[in-house]
């Protein structure tokens, strides 16, 4: 798969206009009919994630955040346990965002991000993020009463400083190793209904069910037009914006892991190179413990990366001639 062309049709663009609604369709799937051989396609591109993410670990010199948005009921969750499977735990770490505690509201609003953010070495996956407080607090501004804000920042322009806050902290952070990338569920109010619905029949899933959610139904066109005005705003050259059909989850799967491959092969982490002492300690040890084993140490006359076989014992060597 050329995976720079194709998710191409999902970013967006810095500096264009566009509208949510008109210009990405929900239950598109880029003209693909589902593949018979699906889980072999995911199984590739988790492979292909996994072993970028080992060099990334390696290399210990860079990290990737990834940041989800969507709204409720789009497959978050699941889209990260499935797309993130093949990934080392020790090289990945994942961050939720609930409502603000009293601790964090005591701090501005991207102090509790900083403090999840991606050691170097690792991805990072933010399920929510910073952009809670241009989008929930937008639509429910009575939010804003516990942040104790100072008079003079409230107010329309507060929401076109928040937006140049975070391009400005977005901006720090890839300039410092940390590449960010931001992927939108984009789900449709009908597929919401159905995921809500399902998890009040189906009583493994009756966990995941919250009455506020359907409340916040209520908000739906207030909340793509906050979306819309925030992809408009921070979808950036250093940090872009990717809304990716979320009603077909066999394609939402497809496209967020693609989006993921092709950021880590565009960051090409490599595994390290050692110098020449570091070298020569490593082929001392190599030789301690094939002499545990009674084994020989590779012939200095063969090249770096040819090894001496292990010598067979000569079995008809010591014996004595029969006689006759």
């Amino acid at each position: 798969m050329d995976y720079k062309k194709f998710i191409q049709q999902f970013k967006v663009q810095p500096g264009k206009k566009f509208s949510l609604q008109k210009d990405f369709s929900p239950d598109d799937t880029a003209g693909y009919d589902r593949p018979e051989n699906l889980d072999e396609i995911m199984q590739n591109q988790i492979e292909l994630l996994a072993e970028y993410q080992e060099k990334l670990y390696a290399e210990n010199a860079r990290a990737l955040l990834v940041i989800f948005q969507a709204l409720d009921a789009a497959g978050k969750d699941s889209l990260i346990k499935h797309v993130m499977s093949g990934v080392n735990p020790t090289g990945c770490q994942v961050y939720s965002f609930k409502a603000p505690s009293a601790e964090e509201l005591d701090h501005d609003y991207l102090w509790r991000c900083v403090k999840a953010l991606p050691e170097r070495g690792r991805i990072g996956i933010f399920n929510r993020s910073h952009y809670e407080e241009v989008l929930v607090v937008r639509v429910h501004p009575g939010f804003l009463d516990a942040q104790r804000l100072p008079p003079n920042t409230l107010g329309e322009g507060l929401w076109a400083q928040r937006f140049k806050e975070i391009n400005n902290f977005e901006k720090h952070l890839t300039e410092n190793g940390t590449e960010v990338l931001k992927i939108y569920l984009n789900v449709s109010k009908e597929e919401q209904r159905q995921q809500q619905l399902e998890r009040i029949d189906r009583p493994g899933k009756n966990w995941k069910f919250n009455p506020a959610d359907i409340e916040e139904r209520k908000y739906w066109d207030e909340y793509i037009a906050a979306y819309e005005e925030v992809f408009n705003h921070t979808s950036t050259p250093w940090a872009p914006w990717y809304v990716i059909p979320a009603d077909k989850k066999w394609f939402t799967r497809i496209a967020a892991s693609a989006i993921i491959v092709q950021k880590l092969m565009e960051m090409n982490p490599k595994f390290p190179t050692i110098g020449e002492e570091a070298k020569q300690e490593m082929l001392a040890c190599r030789e301690t413990l094939l002499a545990e084993a009674g084994e020989q140490p590779p012939d200095p006359r063969l090249g770096e990366s040819e090894e001496q076989p292990v010598q067979k014992k000569d079995k008809k060597k010591g014996k004595k001639k029969k006689k006759g």
